[in-house]
């Protein structure tokens, strides 16, 4: 049997992980000519997705619709500090709530 909530924060959790290594990789490329900007979708899907009872999968997809510099690419160290600033926020939500379930599930199982 499985718990939709436990899976539910498992699936968060991944798309964090990969969230933080996409954001450090547009970091790690400001300096490279004509590189554009990844981005991970995950929670609009989620959000049509949640009346079926299944879990999305995230998708990486190009950044559209921010400028570009002189030298090609698009990114914009603000705007990707701030989503590694949300993201590291989200993932600390995400353990704090798999702290509680799994405290709850001890005690359950040792009352």
């Amino acid at each position: 049997m499985s718990d939709y909530s436990y899976d539910l924060i498992k699936k968060g959790l991944d798309v964090a992980s990969l969230r933080q290594k996409i954001v450090s990789s547009n970091i790690a490329n400001i300096n490279t000519p004509d590189y554009k900007v990844n981005k991970v979708e995950f929670e609009e899907y989620l959000a049509k997705a949640k009346n079926n009872g299944k879990l999305p999968e995230p998708t990486v997809k190009k950044r559209t619709g921010t400028s570009i510099n002189e030298n090609g690419n698009n990114v914009d160290i603000d705007l990707e500090m701030t989503e590694l600033a949300a993201n590291e926020i989200y993932y600390s939500v995400l353990i704090n709530q798999l702290n509680a379930k799994l405290s709850n599930m001890n005690y359950v199982i040792n009352r």
